[in-house]
Order: C-alpha cells, then sequence, then structure tokens
C-alpha cells in the first residue's frame, strides 16, 4: 500500500500543474553549473550547502573557485578545516565550511571518496540535514524526494492553499502537501522540484510577486482568492551593522587574510568595543572557527 499522501487536488488538475511549471522551467530556468550535465554529486552538494540562507549571485563565484580547487571530497578532506574557512570568504554562516569540510572527511573516509546516492547515507554524514540530503538525492541522482525549501514553500502556499505566505516554520501539513504533489515518476520529481523551486526564486518572490508571468496565474488559489494579505506574524529582516554577527565576520576576516596566525592586538584593531568583541571571540572558538594557541595567537582551525 502506498504511503504517499493523497493530493488535494484531482489527478486532472495534478497532471496540469506538473505540466505547466516544467515546460516554464524549460523556457526560464537559469544557466547555473550545479545544474550543468557534467555537474557531479559533491558538486551539488557543495552548491546546497552554500545556496542555504545565501542568494546565488554570491554563493557563485565561490562555488565555482570552490570546486576548482577542491574537485572532489578527498581533495577538500586532505586540508586542514580552517582552509575551507578561508575560502568561504564572507558568504556567512561560516559553520557551514565547517561542516562540508566533516562532510568531505567522513565521505573520504566511509564512502571510498564518492557521495551516496540515496537519503539516508547522505542524511548520515555529519552537518547534513533532511533537506539537503533529499535535495542531493533528488537533484544529483533524480531520487524521487520532496525538496522543501522556503521557495517552494511559498509556490505551495499561494498556488495550492491560498495563503500569501507560509507558516514561519516549515509544518508537517507542508511536508506532506510536498510529497502530494509529487509526480510518480523519480526523475520527473526531480526536476519538478527544482523546477518549483526557480519557480519561487524568480516569479513567486515574496515581496513582489511577478503574478503575470508565472505559468499558474488563471489557476493559483491565492489570486483567484483576491490576493488576501498576510495574516500571520510580520516576517522581520535581519539587522546587520552593530551586531555580533558583524563582529564575528570582522575577526574572521582578519584570520582569513593571512597564512599565519595573528596576535590579540590584530584583531582588537577590527572593532572598538572590547566586551562585544571578546564575547565574538569566544564565540568563534567554541564554534570550533578560530582554534586559540598557547602563545596567546590565533589561527583558523588546523584539525
Amino acid at each position: 500500500m502506498s504511503t504517499t499522501p493523497a493530493s488535494p487536488l484531482g489527478a486532472a488538475s495534478l497532471r496540469d500543474l506538473h505540466a505547466r511549471v516544467l515546460a516554464w522551467y524549460d523556457d526560464h530556468a537559469r544557466d547555473l553549473p550545479w545544474r550543468a550535465p557534467d555537474r557531479t554529486p559533491w558538486g551539488v552538494l557543495v552548491s546546497e550547502v552554500m545556496l542555504q540562507q545565501t542568494p546565488v549571485a554570491r554563493v557563485l563565484p565561490r562555488w565555482l573557485e570552490w570546486v576548482q580547487r577542491w574537485p572532489t571530497p578527498s581533495d577538500l578532506a586532505a586540508e586542514a578545516p580552517g582552509e575551507a574557512v578561508r575560502a568561504w570568504d564572507r558568504l556567512g554562516y561560516p559553520r557551514r565550511a565547517l561542516r562540508l569540510h566533516a562532510a568531505a572527511v567522513a565521505l573520504r573516509d566511509e564512502h571510498g571518496g564518492e557521495v551516496p546516492d540515496d537519503h539516508a547515507r547522505l542524511l548520515a554524514l555529519p552537518g547534513i540535514g533532511s533537506y539537503t540530503a533529499a535535495a542531493v538525492a533528488s537533484f544529483a541522482f533524480g531520487r524521487r524526494h520532496a525538496v522543501v525549501d522556503t521557495n517552494v514553500r511559498r509556490v505551495h502556499a499561494r498556488a495550492v492553499t491560498g495563503a500569501a505566505e507560509p507558516a514561519p516554520a516549515l509544518t508537517a501539513a507542508e511536508q506532506r502537501l510536498a510529497v502530494a504533489l509529487l509526480p510518480d515518476e523519480a526523475p520527473t520529481a526531480a526536476r519538478w522540484g527544482v523546477a518549483v523551486m526557480e519557480l519561487g526564486a524568480l516569479v513567486c518572490t515574496a515581496r513582489s510577486p511577478r503574478c503575470d508571468d508565472c505559468p499558474l496565474l488563471d489557476r493559483c488559489a491565492w489570486v483567484l482568492a483576491g490576493r488576501p494579505a498576510h495574516d500571520g506574524p510580520a516576517r522581520r529582516g535581519q539587522a546587520w551593522a552593530g551586531t555580533d554577527r558583524q563582529v564575528r565576520g570582522r575577526l574572521l576576516a582578519v584570520l582569513r587574510a593571512g597564512a599565519d596566525p595573528v596576535t590579540a592586538e590584530e584583531l582588537a584593531a577590527c572593532w572598538p568595543d572590547a566586551p562585544q568583541r571578546a564575547r565574538c571571540l569566544d564565540g568563534l572558538v567554541a564554534d570550533g572557527l578560530v582554534e586559540p594557541l598557547d602563545d596567546g595567537r590565533y589561527c583558523l582551525p588546523r584539525t
């Protein structure tokens, strides 16, 4: 017996939904290297980790540099984790670099240097969550998984349920809906996942949706309901200036700039608020992004 949740749409409506979105994607998909026919599973994994909370325009140059320097997991695993942090540059959320390095070590030591092709083994890699495991299994290997990011959730919310925005965090109901909307054939389901994601990124955007350019305009539940306003909590952008995130970034920038350890005095020059700077430096050490040395200097992690 199938465990796939029943679709809220009839069979004909579901086929029409798939056909419209997939045809739109054929015509409008961005030419991105991690989608190219010669992409590698490792390249897909790197892209998925980099793209978390980071726009494509910022990821693309870093991804190109990364896969040129480390074309396989074993290449990255052979380097100190600090080199991954250095190459991460200013992508933000640099713990992702450490997670990728840890995953590369596990791939080298436990999987013969190859990215596994199933969700369970991907999920067992250090630092790889359910979303990333599903995305890599789907986009690198054509497996049938619901790949549900913020863009996908927004398209589903508007086109199917009629809500202006999805819930603040992924709900069980949203996950069930995403599974119910998947095409039956695995290769088509994999293409559907990336197509819906692209539609949300380029057309069904959060702030200024381009409804007139949407292939689902005449059947979108939100449009048919009169485009009701979002009635949930307001979504607030993240502040940056003066925050601990900014200070952490400044400290890491000093460490990335040179190959040698730096002194506490060199770090002190990057931010005037001593208590805040000390708190952020302690946090970086606790996160494994900075390594204190016995002589009082600091460096990017070596082990």
